[in-house]
């Protein structure tokens, strides 16, 4: 029997330090997030980040918070319920950290009598800290407890025709009646080494001007490349001129050289540069969540007031919109409806 299980990020229980300090204990101890060595990791989250961290999480979090929970969690299950009324297979939703759990997902799916699951990580684009991190913790799961249960693997989506149509749509939707001088793609930031880390060639990625553009295996799995091919097609889908677009990298941490430029950068520099009427999308994120909602939507729409902008407009995630529903839908039902030899999740991994 087959089934489905649709894995997001995840969410602190409550916008308050107690939740949120076990939930970035959990997400930045991870070797996927923090990739140096356990104890260098510990010591570093445990002994400086998570000091001062959650104080300051729970305040953003508390700003974005909804009355039925956390925007990421409430929207990821609007989306599943949408998703499971226009399949006939069986669809579970978990989450990478916090609740419902991977395990739980996995484990209902298997009460059902599901021994064939469809493992779809929410992400366009393909990371280490994203993607990988989720489908080594599936594969570890189904060793210890669902031995019997065989893995399918949705890859990263950045380039299907009918996810760019929906990404399009929506920013034409929402910018209906915007008169805007730019619209800025701003895609959730990584480490440079990841870049290079998931480079299969051991050599292609440069991380300068050309490697992104010039075709490679490598391409498969790289985050930088993944991005800017999703703005690219985007961009013409829409028939955005150049010049009135570009792309940017946010929510980095300090102490390392993470992806750039950086939106909070670029963002404040840009009413000097004449743009007073700024719209700011976020295709890295399919749910819109703490870096789409307090980040860009309430930070860097102040900031970029403060230096001089007039009007900013943050773009909603696809979040459970009837188009992306039914793509995804689409894509399951395509997958449940056709039968096939599936492969192992480390099978998957290590090809």
């Amino acid at each position: 029997m087959k089934g489905v299980l649709l894995v997001n990020l995840g969410s602190p229980e409550s916008p308050t330090a107690k939740d949120v300090k076990p939930y970035l204990d959990e997400f930045l101890m991870d070797k996927y997030v923090i990739d140096v060595p356990f104890l260098l990791r510990a010591l570093l989250v445990r002994g400086i980040i998570l000091q001062t961290r959650p104080k300051k999480s729970a305040a953003a979090y508390a700003k974005i918070w909804w009355d039925e929970g956390s925007p990421l969690v409430v929207i990821s299950k609007r989306m599943h319920a949408k998703v499971q009324k226009l399949v006939d297979v069986p669809v579970s939703l978990a989450m990478r950290y916090g609740n419902p759990s991977l395990l739980s997902g996995l484990q209902e799916l298997h009460d059902k009598g599901v021994n064939e699951v469809l493992l779809f990580p929410l992400y366009p684009q393909h990371a280490m800290a994203s993607t990988t991190t989720i489908l080594e913790l599936a594969e570890e799961h189904r060793k210890k407890y669902f031995p019997e249960m065989k893995f399918t693997i949705v890859p990263a989506f950045y380039n299907k025709p009918d996810y760019l149509q929906n990404l399009a749509d929506s920013i034409k939707g929402h910018l209906a009646g915007y008169d805007y001088d730019h619209l800025l793609f701003s895609y959730h930031g990584i480490p440079e080494r990841h870049i290079r880390k998931t480079d299969i060639t051991k050599s292609h990625c440069k991380i300068d001007g050309s490697c992104c553009n010039t075709p490679s295996p490598a391409h498969e799995f790289c985050y930088r490349h993944q991005c800017y091919e999703t703005t690219k097609q985007v961009v013409k889908l829409l028939g955005i001129p150049e010049g009135k677009y570009s792309q940017t990298f946010q929510s980095r941490l300090a102490g390392d050289k993470w992806l750039t430029p950086y939106t909070d950068v670029e963002v404040n520099k840009m009413p000097e540069k004449g743009i007073k009427n700024l719209a700011v999308v976020t295709p890295a994120f399919v749910s819109d969540c703490l870096e789409t909602l307090e980040e860009i939507a309430m930070e860097a729409n102040h900031e970029f007031k403060v230096h001089g902008g007039e009007n900013f407009k943050a773009i909603p995630c696809l979040n459970d919109g009837d188009d992306w529903c039914k793509t995804v839908s689409n894509w399951i039902s395509n997958w449940s409806n056709t039968s096939s030899s599936v492969k192992a999740d480390s099978e998957k991994i290590n090809a």
